[in-house]
């Protein structure tokens, strides 16, 4: 059965992705951005600032499911100025939804909310899962805030999810593309230690773990959405030479990679730190993942 879907931050890599999908089956999909356009993919853009109600609030009432992907991107260096920024962001963008679900008569049904696999910080060798406990660096403590204000608030008959993303593998944005072309310039070598994990999941997953969030009523609460074997940086970008027929790059230091971050305006910390994260719960639902394998994901996206 069609469903109205209202989808927070939907014009960037992941929402116009998972619009198109759930458009494509059918469903009444609605984008709330800052610049709305015209789309010929029948997903409807609404102009909202993620800051307060407005015109905008009157679209939830009585949808089935509002999806919150909203969030400055994390890839710029983490000072003071931008994790305020980044926390903002966040947090203010899940006060909003709550205002608008409290300005309307019958709130959606299905509330998915988008965090971060950061919340662990720099694991290194330890496996994660949902019970794991949150570090304290400053990507840890912009998660945590973020999912307290979701987790903080009552919606008696609004069923909430939240989902803790890792590394999104797609080839139309997120870090892929830039490893991508490095690799293809020959310089695809490991990053620092090469030892720090990175756990991801294939965009086409992760599209399906937000329907199956949106469809099973027996979802409730937390879930990692990463694949279920998450590999080193070493192993990451050997099978990304593999994939993209190119021959061993030679490594980069971690003093290069600061210095490179520094030059493109990024966080040293991404490149250099990792967590290594399973789906435990999702995989106890019986959610069965399509590309569980980075090989066989990295073949379907270059093949």
């Amino acid at each position: 059965m069609s469903k109205r879907i209202i989808l927070a931050g939907g014009s960037g890599f992941l929402g116009n992705a998972l619009a198109q999908t759930l458009a494509a089956h059918g469903n009444e999909v609605m984008v709330l951005t800052r610049s709305p356009r015209e789309r010929s993919d029948g997903v409807k853009e609404i102009a909202w600032d993620a800051k307060s109600p407005g015109e905008w609030a009157k679209s939830v009432e009585g949808a089935d499911a509002v999806i919150n992907l909203t969030g400055k991107n994390i890839n710029c260096p983490h000072t003071p100025e931008n994790v305020r920024e980044l926390t903002a962001s966040r947090v203010n963008s899940v006060r909003a939804i709550v205002v608008a679900f409290d300005h309307v008569k019958n709130p959606p049904r299905i509330w998915v909310q988008a965090g971060a696999i950061g919340l662990y910080g720099d694991q290194k060798e330890i496996i994660c899962d949902e019970n794991s406990l949150a570090a304290s660096d400053a990507l840890a403590e912009i998660c945590k805030q973020w999912e307290n204000a979701f987790n903080s608030v009552d919606t008696p008959k609004t069923r909430r999810v939240l989902l803790r993303i890792g590394f999104v593998l797609g080839r139309d944005g997120g870090a892929l593309p830039v490893l991508e072309k490095l690799t293809k310039w020959f310089l695809g070598g490991t990053a620092g230690s090469g030892k720090q994990f990175i756990s991801w999941i294939h965009l086409a997953d992760l599209t399906r773990g937000f329907i199956s969030a949106i469809e099973n009523e027996n979802l409730t609460g937390t879930f990692n959405a990463t694949a279920p074997h998450p590999v080193t940086n070493a192993e990451f970008m050997r099978e990304l030479r593999r994939a993209l027929r190119r021959p061993w790059s030679p490594p980069a230091p971690a003093w290069a990679v600061k210095l490179g971050s520094r030059l493109i305006k990024s966080e040293p910390s991404l490149a250099l730190a990792g967590c290594r994260v399973v789906p435990k719960r999702f995989l106890e639902t019986g959610f069965k993942f399509q590309f569980p394998d980075l090989r066989g994901a990295l073949q379907n996206l270059y093949k």
